[in-house]
């Protein structure tokens, strides 16, 4: 059974590391929402793996965020890495990046991520391809098998690198939502930012 919080009802009886109310939220993090929570070292090696081993998705994103800001993307491409890749996650957090922001992160966990997809889906029986790619979500799946599914992946990846992916998961098809799903990234400490 889930929390009985309303989204953006505060649940005083869990905290976060500053020993603060956390506030519950029945709404899926959106992918520029991500942006806004994960660290900058997880941005930078996300913006690193795609500078590297997707090109065309960079330079899109680049491209697409500059367009935003009314500015020309080798103003950005010229940045140094530490000054540029703050930069853009600050931009992808932006609310009007959210698509621009969702396909990046689609790009690195396809490209980078491609083990942990599979071993969810496959702790999860569901058929997919050799890339972690699926047709066809089961329309609910019982927590007990998804909170197996989540511990697999936090025994074997790095907890933020998890969150990342269940989040986005959450968020990526809107026609099927886990209610048991939801109830697990509200209560695993782990996978809140």
């Amino acid at each position: 059974m889930g929390p009985p919080y309303k989204s953006g009802e505060i649940d005083c009886d869990r905290v976060d590391e500053r020993r603060e109310a956390v506030i519950v939220s029945a709404d899926p993090m959106r992918s520029h929402e991500i942006f806004q929570q994960m660290s900058p070292a997880l941005a930078a090696q996300i913006f690193s793996f795609l500078q590297t081993d997707q090109k065309p998705v960079y330079k899109a994103a680049i491209q697409g965020l500059a367009n935003q800001r009314n500015l020309r993307g080798v103003f950005v491409e010229r940045k140094p890495p530490a000054e540029r890749y703050p930069w853009m996650q600050a931009a992808f957090a932006r609310k009007i990046s959210d698509s621009l922001a969702s396909h990046v992160l689609q790009a690195w966990l396809l490209g980078a991520n491609k083990e942990m997809l599979c071993e969810f889906l496959d702790a999860m029986e569901i058929k997919h391809a050799e890339d972690g790619t699926v047709d066809e979500l089961p329309a609910s799946a019982p927590k007990e098998k998804i909170a197996a599914a989540v511990a697999r992946l936090l025994g074997k990846f790095p907890a933020e690198n998890v969150a990342v992916y269940l989040h986005a998961f959450r968020d990526m098809d809107s026609t099927v939502q886990w209610a048991a799903l939801d109830e697990i990234l509200a209560e695993e400490p782990r996978l809140t930012f």
